[in-house]
């Protein structure tokens, strides 16, 4: 599913205009890497937690100049899925299904 797909299918669902669910959309992304990026976790509950995880610094290696690369230590985006959305996932007989056609299509391709 693409963006698209997703704001179609809400405008579908509620019947508010695909403009305005992409405005709204679009804000809920920015507000999400602004506050990452401020350092503050995002809480939702039942649906799970946007979070920064932080990577220790650590040497690397450049292979072409087979040389020695100092990569600092910085901070990544995660999502962690909160414990009902996972029961969703794994109780969901529709994934299998869906994963399975996926392989077929990808085999023909």
């Amino acid at each position: 599913m693409r963006k698209a797909d997703l704001i179609n299918q809400i405008s579908d669902k509620t019947g508010i205009p695909k403009v305005d669910v992409l405005v709204t959309l679009e804000t809920m992304f920015k507000e999400v890497k602004s506050s990452l990026a401020a350092g503050e976790n995002i809480y939702i509950r039942g649906f799970g937690s946007f979070i920064t995880k932080k990577r220790a610094a650590k040497i690397g290696r450049n292979i072409k100049k087979n040389i020695a690369v100092e990569i600092p230590e910085h901070f990544i985006p995660a999502f962690k899925p909160a414990k009902e959305f996972m029961q969703e996932i794994k109780s969901s007989k529709n994934i299998k299904e869906n994963s399975e056609k996926g392989d077929e299509n990808e085999e023909m391709a």
